[in-house]
């Protein structure tokens, strides 16, 4: 079989070591994994009413402009929201706009048998589990009608970002399934999983909301619920009202240290679900497995997040699941090495480089506001007026040449020096100067930030890490407030896992005149509406070592080891912290 990979894609080849004497093998008798935590769900797409690709929308109807909308608002089904995810995840990675290639380089309808692009076949959904961690995972594999059992192939989409099970369709799922691959979504432990702590309510399986279900009732099983006792949540609701637990910040288990692993294990189900159709009949009723790896190519893809997690996956692979990776942009984070330096263009050599991913986000989170009104950056970057109030910008610069962080007399200076330490100390590129603050203005930095320093640390929603907690907010005032139901019912599908997202918004509790939107809160030490620089230097003082974590969290992220050896890309907290932290 030949396979073909699209030239924007990097392709990496692995020799992947074979399996050691106790890994499971794939065969013999077909047996469900014992990871899975939830029935499976199985649903068949003829390709025409809907699709495994499109959602039932064609390559028009994800180019559109309108996003499909639920017939019932409060009550979306499952296929709705299906749907309507489909479209968003979809959209979120690839251009769809007029010119930008989709039609005619990439898109469903290019080399597609069908006009709009649509795919038949069969999609199946589980949960899934780690060991020593029951904070659930979603598992989907989807097999399209032109998938060959006698020249097998399985691509992996494990989500980008912090996206959910449909993270990567547009990426590494749609140039599976068009080759006839099977293709195996995770959302590698973070997903939406928003959970509602006054009402209880969460998402299922299917993304439908529930509210007051019980990890009793496996048909209703919720994709995250944090673990507090009544008490605990009554406290809690009672001093911080209307607030939201997500699962990538809040499940106490830092998924990220156990992405190569979820990987693995949506390839095992892959393996299981294909098995069960494909697999040789026995006369007892069971099935022999038929298709395992020595006969069936895996290649281990996707993008950013989910690139890495790909990555990772082939490094931890020691029964010979994977024959090759095929990534873009994967987010890794390998040990320090200053030996060697990166170059790009004709700009100088890069030595200081390799930070990790919370020391760039804090960096990015405390210093672009400042930056945003750098001269040449201010009214030259894209959406920088737009997206960037530089009142508030100009009162950063401020603060921080307050507190020794930049140097300058006025804010011209001081922008400058902010630009500088961007540049110079954390190698952001010029050509990203004028990116940059388009992406603090869409607060991507302090979203990560918040977000990954709470999944690090494995604090709990209560902990309130930095002051800081997730709630809908007034658009005018900032305070928060209940958020819309129409909002919550359709989070499974319009979520990115990692707020600020879907009317959910990042709140500083400890801000002036009371919690408020963290975007327009005031700080207490400057007593200047800021971005709530104060709390975002609390976080910064985490990426540095500055801060003291509890030794639980010290524990959970030392590297970890696969079978004796070390994994090289498993992040973990600032070792100074941890030194610090220990009793």
């Amino acid at each position: 079989m030949t396979i073909r990979l699209p030239l924007m894609v990097a392709m990496a080849a692995f020799s992947l070591a074979a399996g050691t004497a106790d890994a499971r093998p794939i065969a013999g008798i077909n047996q469900k994994p014992g990871f899975l935590i939830s029935d499976i769900a199985h649903r068949r797409y003829d390709g025409s009413g809907n699709d495994l690709l499109t959602g039932g929308l064609g390559a028009g109807g994800l180019a559109s402009g309108t996003a499909p909308a639920p017939a019932d608002p409060l009550n979306p089904t499952a296929e709705e929201l299906r749907t309507l995810a489909i479209y968003n995840k979809y959209r979120a990675l690839v251009d769809t706009s007029a010119g930008g290639g989709y039609g005619t380089l990439f898109g469903p309808q290019v080399d597609a048998d069908d006009a709009e692009g649509k795919i038949p076949g069969d999609e199946y959904l589980a949960l899934m589990t780690l060991d020593g961690n029951d904070v659930p995972a979603t598992v989907m594999l989807q097999v399209p009608d032109s998938f060959d059992p006698a020249s097998a192939c399985m691509v992996t989409a494990p989500s980008s970002g912090s996206r959910g099970i449909y993270g990567a369709i547009g990426t590494a799922g749609e140039w599976g399934l068009k080759k006839g691959c099977a293709v195996i979504y995770t959302d590698k432990g973070t997903g939406t999983g928003v959970f509602n702590l006054i009402t209880g309510a969460g998402q299922t399986l299917q993304g439908q909301t529930l509210q007051g279900q019980t990890t009793a009732d496996p048909a209703a099983r919720l994709q995250f619920r944090p673990g507090l006792s009544a008490a605990e949540l009554a406290t809690f609701n009672a001093n911080w009202p209307d607030r939201f637990a997500v699962k990538h910040a809040h499940s106490q288990v830092n998924p990220e240290a156990d992405w190569g692993r979820y990987v693995l294990r949506s390839i095992e189900f892959g393996f299981y679900v294909l098995n069960e159709t494909y697999g040789k009949q026995l006369p007892n009723g069971k099935v022999q497995v038929t298709l395992k790896p020595s006969n069936t190519l895996v290649i281990a893809s996707s993008v950013s997040n989910g690139g890495g997690a790909s990555v990772r996956a082939a490094e931890e692979d020691r029964r010979g699941l994977i024959d090759g990776v095929a990534v873009s942009e994967p987010n890794v984070n390998p040990t320090v090495d200053t030996s060697f330096t990166i170059r790009q263009g004709n700009a100088a050599p890069v030595r200081d480089h390799s930070h990790s991913l919370l020391d760039y986000t804090t960096a990015l989170a405390v210093y672009q506001g400042c930056a945003n009104l750098a001269p040449g950056v201010k009214d030259t970057a894209p959406f920088n007026g737009v997206l960037n109030d530089f009142t508030v910008d100009d009162n950063i610069c401020s603060v921080l040449a307050a507190r020794g962080l930049v140097s300058g007399a006025d804010t011209d200076a001081r922008a400058t020096d902010a630009q500088r330490i961007l540049n110079e100390t954390y190698a952001i590129q010029p050509e990203q100067d004028l990116v940059a603050p388009s992406h603090f203005g869409a607060a991507v930095a302090q979203s990560i930030s918040m977000t990954y320093a709470n999944a690090y640390g494995r604090f709990g929603v209560t902990d309130r890490l930095c002051g800081l907690s997730f709630a809908a907010t007034n658009a005018s005032t900032g305070a928060v407030e209940p958020l819309a139901e129409t909002a919550e019912a359709t989070l499974f599908a319009t979520s990115n896992g990692i707020p600020p997202s879907a009317g959910i918004n990042q709140v500083y509790d400890d801000a002036s005149g009371g919690p408020t939107n963290l975007k327009l809160s005031t700080s207490p030490s400057s007593g200047l509406r800021d971005y709530g620089l104060d709390a975002l230097l609390c976080l910064r003082s985490l990426a540095q070592g500055a801060m003291r974590l509890p030794e639980r969290a010290c524990r959970a992220n030392r590297p970890t080891r696969r079978n004796g050896l070390p994994t090289a890309l498993t992040p973990s907290v600032p070792a100074a912290t941890c030194t610090a932290s220990r009793r």
